[in-house]
C-alpha cells in the first residue's frame, strides 16, 4: 500500500498498523455476529445513483446549515469514544481538525479529553453527546459545564441502557482508562475477571431506567437544543418528535449495540417520513465514500456523521489524519454532485437514487 492514502478506506489498514491490537479490536468490533456492522457498509452498495446531465456544475457549494450553524459539507464527526487510545493528542487533535474544516464535531461523554480542554482547543462549533447516568446530579454537572463551554447543542445516546457484547473486547480483556470528564465526580475504574471491564463499567454508572419521561427532565436543566441519537422505527421518531426533540440522529450506534438491527442507511427513510419536516434528520453508520453521503441526503437526511474513520486518521496521523479523512469524503462528495447534476445540496432530491424497495415496488 503506498504511504499516503487515496481513499478513506485505506486509513484502516495504516490504524491496523499503528495500534496495539486491543485498541483496534475495540475501535472496529461489532457486537455479537457483527452482521449489522458488516449491513452498514453493504447497505449502501445496494443503492444506486442516478444522475442528469447537461446541467451547469462550474459552480458547486456543499455548505449546509446545522440547527443555524453553516458548515462547509454536510459531513460532521460522530461522538466516538476514548481518541486517546488512538493518538496522545485525542479529542484536541479530532476537535482542531473539525474547525479547520469548518465541520461540527460531537464529542463523546466517554471521551480521554475533558470538556474544557476540547473547547478550549480551537474554536469552532461542537457538539456534546450524553449518557444519562443513575447519578443524575454528575449528569446535570456535565450538562452545566457542556453549556458554560460554550457548545451549542447535546445529542443524547439512547439505545445503550446496557453495553452490546463485544466479543472481541472479551477475549482481549479490554480496560477503559479513567475517563477525564468523571474526574472528582465519579470513579470509572472497574475490576472484574470476566473480559473487558467496559459492560461492567456501563452497567454500574448508565441509567437503565431512562425513558421518554426523562426527556422533560434533560430539557429543564439546560436551554441548549437536544437532539436524540439511536432512532431507527418510525414510532421512535414520532415518539421523538412529540416530546420535543431538536433533532434525530438515524443510528444503531455503529452497530455495537444490538446485532441484526438493520442498516441505518435501510431505515433512514422511514423515520424522514415520519417526522415529516418537523426536526432535522441526521445520519449514522458505514459512510465510506462521497457518494455515500450524496445517498443519505438523497433519502432525506440534513447531513452524515463520520465515526470509525476518523478514529483511523487520527491513528494513522493525528489531526492531519483526521482532517484528510474529512477532506476526502469532501472532495468524493463534491465530485458525486458534479456527475450527478447537483450544484447544491438542495438540488439532491429522491430521485437521484434507486433502492431495493423501489425494485420490488416496480415489480408489483
Amino acid at each position: 500500500m503506498a504511504s499516503e492514502p487515496v481513499n478513506v478506506n485505506e486509513f484502516q489498514e495504516l490504524a491496523r498498523q499503528a495500534l496495539p491490537k486491543m485498541y483496534y479490536d475495540f475501535y472496529t468490533g461489532g457486537a455479537e455476529d457483527q452482521h449489522t456492522l458488516k449491513e452498514n457498509v453493504a447497505a449502501f452498495r445496494r443503492i444506486m445513483l442516478r444522475p442528469r446531465v447537461l446541467v451547469d456544475v462550474s459552480r458547486l457549494d456543499m455548505s449546509t446549515t446545522i440547527l443555524g450553524y453553516k458548515i462547509s459539507a454536510p459531513i460532521m464527526i460522530a461522538p466516538t469514544a476514548m481518541h486517546q487510545l488512538a493518538h496522545p493528542e485525542g479529542e484536541v487533535a479530532t476537535a482542531r481538525a473539525a474547525a479547520a474544516c469548518n465541520t461540527i464535531m460531537i464529542l463523546s461523554n466517554m471521551s480521554t479529553c475533558t470538556v474544557e480542554e476540547v473547547a478550549s482547543s480551537c474554536n469552532a462549533v461542537r457538539f456534546f453527546q450524553l449518557y444519562v447516568l443513575k447519578r443524575r446530579d454528575i449528569s446535570a454537572q456535565i450538562v452545566h459545564r457542556v453549556e458554560k463551554n460554550g457548545y451549542k447543542a447535546i445529542v443524547l445516546t439512547v439505545d445503550t441502557p446496557r453495553l452490546g457484547r463485544r466479543e472481541a473486547d472479551i477475549k482481549n480483556r479490554m480496560v477503559a482508562p479513567q475517563l477525564r470528564n468523571f474526574e472528582g465526580l465519579l470513579s470509572t475504574e472497574v475490576d472484574t475477571d470476566k473480559g473487558s471491564n467496559l459492560e461492567a463499567l456501563t452497567k454500574g454508572i448508565c441509567d437503565t431506567s431512562l425513558s421518554w419521561e426523562d426527556i422533560g427532565w434533560l430539557k429543564s436543566i439546560t436551554n441548549l437544543p437536544i437532539l436524540i441519537k439511536g432512532v431507527l422505527t418510525h414510532e421512535n421518531a414520532r415518539k421523538a418528535v412529540e416530546v420535543g426533540v431538536a433533532g434525530i440522529v438515524v443510528s444503531n450506534h455503529g452497530a455495537r449495540q444490538l446485532d441484526y438491527t438493520p442498516a441505518t442507511i435501510s431505515v433512514l427513510e422511514e423515520v424522514v417520513h415520519a417526522v415529516g419536516g418537523r426536526v432535522p434528520v441526521l445520519f449514522d453508520g458505514g459512510v465510506r465514500r462521497g457518494t455515500d453521503v450524496f445517498k443519505a441526503l438523497a433519502l432525506g437526511a440534513q447531513a452524515v456523521l463520520v465515526g470509525r474513520p476518523v478514529v483511523y486518521g487520527l491513528a494513522a496521523n493525528g489531526e492531519r489524519g483526521v482532517r484528510r479523512v474529512i477532506e476526502m469524503l469532501k472532495d468524493e462528495f463534491e465530485l458525486t454532485m458534479a456527475l450527478s447534476g447537483c450544484p447544491n445540496v438542495k438540488d439532491i432530491t429522491r430521485s437521484h437514487v434507486t433502492t431495493e424497495f423501489d425494485k420490488l415496488r416496480s415489480m408489483l
